[in-house]
């Protein structure tokens, strides 16, 4: 749980900045198809547009990031290709002139990881834990549609794909 409590402390410490600077950190976000602004896609999950959005962030991150690490040898490389696949979907197809920020990626990559891996991996405990979480989160697949302005469907539904995705590649490589 230690390495996923430090990623949580980072961003915290990154909106404590962007709080009390008057420099607007978010606008390193990820920003669609500007070449410029490619870091954005590795910046913005540390970005959050205030304590509201990062704490419901957080409580998640916390949950869910916990049970990957302990049902889980690949919370670093889920972490990564959440991160880096996810953040490239949202800059492929954001809409423009939009700026995405916020860790929310995260969470629907790791949910859709823990709900898929045990299942291809057919480890019966990391199974139980995949059902738990379509259980106690099954209500987040209605955020990667676009039913609210202002949130980046675009993040959760990538930030899915590529946790799940991730959960059948090594979910495969484990098995054998």
């Amino acid at each position: 749980m230690v390495p996923v409590l430090l990623v949580i402390a980072v961003m915290w410490v990154v909106e404590v900045v962007d709080l009390l600077t008057p420099f607007s950190l978010d606008v390193f976000g990820i920003r669609p198809r500007e070449v410029d602004h490619l870091a954005g896609i590795v910046l913005s999950p540390f970005l959050h547009a205030g304590f509201g959005h990062l704490l419901a962030n957080t409580t998640a991150l916390v949950v869910l990031g916990s049970l990957l690490a302990l049902a889980t040898r690949h919370l670093w490389i889920v972490t990564a290709g959440v991160i880096v696949v996810g953040g490239l979907g949202v800059w492929l197809t954001g809409a423009p002139n939009s700026v995405h920020i916020g860790a929310s990626g995260l969470v629907y990559g790791y949910a859709a990881f823990l709900a898929v891996y045990g299942f291809v991996a057919r480890h019966l405990k990391t199974a139980m834990v995949g059902v738990l979480v379509i259980v106690l989160y099954g209500s987040m697949l209605w955020g990667v549609l676009p039913l609210q302005a202002g949130v980046s469907w675009q993040g959760h539904l990538f930030g899915a794909v590529a946790g799940a995705l991730l959960a059948v590649g090594l979910g495969r490589r484990d098995r054998r």
